[in-house]
């Protein structure tokens, strides 16, 4: 079911708009779009140099504000293309206090205009919509044009960080994988019936997960030659 857009969302967003950058390029084609960059500065917008790490689809926030909670050395970019959605999950981090989550509002295509080369050392794909279709696949955010997309960001030694409730996306993300340069590591087909520490929940695990279905998970990172 699709959202209603919220009442007022316009003075919503305006009320965060200290920690939400609301990103919209003129130029339809994302590869030539991304030539043109417009680097956020995020050394001023955190105050500091500190690592930084980032959600592609972060959802109502709940991830992205407790992962903040734990590790108050690192920054946080959580990117969302639903406005009424972003707007709770920053709402969600000013009503918390933390200082160390940005939100954009973009499409994961436009990037790299906006995040330096060489910036990431962690990123984190989260319940991501499957588009099961097949021909649909490419819309799929482990298909392998995010994945070009996310070795430009990535630091050296970075590594992306999946979870997902849907078989055919997890296949197809391992595929995906495989087939451009990364290795994987903690592969996990029941998360939760598994050894692995230290899990956040975020708001459609813990749907799934109540319902009984096993969750996906897994960590890439890119291959040395």
């Amino acid at each position: 079911m699709r959202m209603r857009k919220k009442k007022n969302l316009a003075e919503k967003m305006e009320s965060v708009s200290d920690i939400l950058a609301v990103l919209h390029s003129d130029d339809p084609n994302y590869v030539t779009s991304a030539e043109k960059k417009e680097y956020l500065d995020f050394k001023r917008i955190f105050g500091n140099d500190n690592p930084m790490q980032l959600e592609v689809g972060c959802g109502k926030g709940q991830f992205v504000c407790e992962l903040a909670k734990l590790n108050p050395d690192i920054n946080y970019i959580a990117v969302e293309v639903n406005p009424n959605v972003i707007y709770m999950a920053a709402k969600k981090v000013k009503d918390e206090g933390l200082k160390n989550v940005y939100f954009m509002q973009c499409r994961a295509e436009y990037l790299p205009k906006y995040i330096p080369d060489n910036s990431i050392e962690r990123i984190y794909l989260n319940f991501s919509c499957p588009f099961p279709k097949k021909k649909y696949a490419h819309h799929r955010l482990t298909d392998g044009r995010f994945l070009a997309i996310y070795r430009q960001m990535m630091k050296k030694g970075a590594e992306i960080h999946q979870k997902t409730d849907n078989t055919i996306l997890f296949e197809y993300s391992i595929e995906q994988f495989s087939q451009n340069g990364f290795a994987m590591k903690n592969v996990s087909l029941d998360l939760h019936n598994s050894s692995f520490e230290g899990n956040i929940m975020t708001e459609y695990e813990k749907r799934f997960t109540d319902l009984g279905q096993p969750i996906y998970r897994l960590e890439a990172y890119i291959k040395e030659n």
